[in-house]
């Protein structure tokens, strides 16, 4: 397109200095603690189900610890009581009370587990609906200049990735901590001397686990950066225009090698992520699980010296809570070690919840003129444009351009490629922001205007003609969701479509297939012209839109965009200066510059570039094409 900047093939990597998301992309992830405020954040609009979350996880963290207390009592009031011979009528009452705890441990349980599942999947659902709703704000130059796939990655990889951070944190937190600290008060209370042999070794383990944690944090950084990767080069290589390029150049095999290099990488990366801090586990697990057999050394030693009063009930209980201690405590390592995991995979979502939109609406942004005399006149004021990526010293896209279009006109611009004639489109309905000067619509400056207001008077038709892979009808009524099937007739006869439709065995019902590559070029931008009447807009841009079609599309699709353009202000971006000979204003741009402006007529009587253009197409013109439709 003309006046695009830094061309370059799509299948080449972008720079990541280039793009905001990829910068954040490499940057750190930010501090756990201020990580962890963001993360319950996610909850705030949850807090009635959390809060019976919480009750649930500390009433189930309560009653596991009752088991290994009413085990004592068995043992020592119904087993072996003072008196030597078994207490039946007492051990029945407390086998009894075991196992009512155990079953509504287990009710319990399972009405937390739904609890949790569905809190946490409901933050995950809104965390993703967030960010896709934040990217639809982003401006233009954004996507110009990131990889679909990386885009895809945020929003599957990502925030799947969190998940179980999501769905399971708070409860697992709250359970262990709950679970770890009765536990902890309850060896305490059977024998104090047993619980410093049973915790001695813990504030080692968790200085192991925060630098196990580090590592595996970098290990997913990495893995989400190479997700991402695999995501772009499937969504450039498996469409239907990198099918069609991949076969025209017979590099399939290229391909296949480039996404096994990178799913190498990834295989690579995924069984480091999995075996980083499994020693550290194994170690932690052999040394919880040796405790018992310590305590029995220990409490045999204490019993030897009578130093202490310890009955076989009490290193039952016990051994049993410190059993009970082993999974909180693996829980709360395995929590905090997903949570710096994790932290990778957050900041990335974070960062790009956290890009700020660099074209937005001003506080007191009105809505779009709908009546007046002033309704569809468009005017540049002293406009002058650069790209946001290009040089500071660079010459700009568009320098100190001044124009006006009345309300009605059919006004048209002209010019070599590159000049900037594409950038005149984009800056009408503001997909980018002048750098200088004033772009008014209706009498307004847009900057003044609500933008979604300001494009939906606003229809456009370019050269590249996307449909959604849905039925003819459904991508018409992408324009105006509402719309009978009469108006949609109407809109296609008014395209010169109708008929091919009809033809069609399921007519208004026929599927495009992904981005309408089962319908001719010509096909397409008549159904394009057709979702635009639909929209019935005061002002209508047509970029280059019949550049791309043989000579008989054309001269079809160009009576569908003559029609178009009855009544209402239009903008035609012409590569074709044929297309255009009945322009009531033609608008000569060379170098970022108006340089001429007139009629038809006029212009070629001056002599000038357009004179140049035109001469210059009518003695090479472009060679006719075979019928696409």
């Amino acid at each position: 397109m003309s006046g695009m900047h830094g061309g370059g093939s799509p299948r080449s990597r972008v720079s990541r200095g280039d793009v905001e998301a990829q910068r954040a992309q490499n940057a750190e992830a930010p501090p756990i603690p201020n990580l962890l405020r963001r993360i319950l954040g996610l909850f705030a609009p949850h807090r009635a189900a959390l809060g019976v979350t919480i009750v649930l996880v500390l009433i189930g963290a309560a009653l596991s610890v009752l088991p290994p207390l009413l085990t004592q009592r068995a043992f020592d009031e119904g087993l072996f009581p003072p008196g030597g011979t078994p207490n039946l009528e007492r051990l029945a009452f407390l086998v009894g009370m075991m196992i009512a705890v155990y079953l509504g441990s287990v009710l319990l349980g399972v009405w937390q587990t739904w609890q949790t599942a569905t809190v946490g999947n409901t933050v995950m659902g809104a965390l993703r609906v967030r960010l896709f709703t934040h990217l639809q704000a982003m401006e233009l130059s954004f996507f110009t200049r990131t990889k679909t796939g990386v885009i895809q990655s945020r929003l599957q990889n990502d925030v799947g990735g969190v998940a179980s951070v999501l769905t399971n944190t708070i409860s697992s937190v709250l359970g262990n901590v709950v679970t770890v600290i009765a536990a902890f008060v309850a060896m305490l209370l059977l024998n104090w001397q047993l619980t410093i042999v049973a915790v001695v070794l813990m504030p080692i383990l968790v200085i192991a686990q925060r630098r196990v944690g580090q590592v595996r944090a970098r290990i997913a950084s990495k893995t989400q950066e190479s997700l991402s990767d695999m995501t772009a080069i499937t969504q450039e290589t498996l469409s239907v225009s990198g099918i069609l390029l991949s076969k025209s150049f017979t590099r399939q095999d290229t391909e296949i090698r480039r996404y096994a290099d990178e799913n190498d990488n990834q295989i690579r990366l995924q069984v480091s992520q999995q075996m980083s801090g499994q020693w550290f586990f194994a170690m932690v697990s052999i040394f919880l699980s040796s405790i018992p057999a310590i305590v029995y050394l220990v409490a045999g030693s204490l019993m030897a010296n009578g130093t202490a009063d310890i009955t076989p009930g009490t290193i039952v209980a016990f051994t049993t809570v410190q059993a009970r201690l082993l999974f909180p405590l693996l829980g709360l390592m395995r929590v905090a070690l997903d949570l710096q995991t994790s932290s990778a995979l957050f900041a990335r979502i974070f960062q790009y919840l956290d890009l700020v939109p660099a074209i937005g609406d001003a506080p007191e942004a009105q809505a779009a003129p709908a009546a007046g005399p002033d309704v569809g006149r468009v005017e540049f004021a002293g406009v002058t444009f650069r790209y946001p990526d290009a040089a500071a010293d660079s010459r700009p896209t568009l320098d100190n351009v001044s124009f006006t279009i009345e309300p009605g006109q059919f006004a048209a611009f002209v010019g070599p490629s590159g000049a900037g004639k594409t950038t005149v489109s984009y800056l009408i309905p503001r997909f980018y922001e002048a750098s200088a000067g004033r772009v008014l619509f209706s009498g307004v400056d847009v900057r003044e205007l609500e933008q979604k207001s300001l494009v939906s008077h606003i229809g456009i038709v370019s050269q590249e003609t996307y449909l959604f892979h849905a039925t003819i009808a459904e991508n018409l009524r992408y324009a105006r969701p509402d719309a009978t099937d009469a108006e949609l007739e109407a809109a296609a006869r008014a395209a010169n479509i109708h008929g091919t439709i009809a033809s069609f065995p399921d007519g208004y019902a026929t599927v495009v297939g992904e981005r309408g590559y089962r319908l001719s070029g010509g096909e397409k931008q008549r159904i394009a012209i057709a979702r635009v009447l639909l929209k019935n807009p005061e002002v209508l841009i047509l970029d280059e839109a019949t550049s791309a079609l043989d000579s008989i599309s054309e001269r079809v699709v160009q009576e569908a965009l003559d029609t178009a353009s009855r009544g209402r202000t239009t903008i035609a971006i012409a590569h074709r200066l044929s297309t255009v000979v009945a322009a009531d204003v033609i608008f000569v741009v060379d170098g970022g510059r108006i340089v001429e402006r007139g009629r038809h007529a006029e212009l070629l009587a001056a002599n000038g570039v357009y004179a140049r253009l035109y001469s210059e197409q009518i003695t090479f013109p472009s060679p006719s094409r075979p019928v696409a439709d």
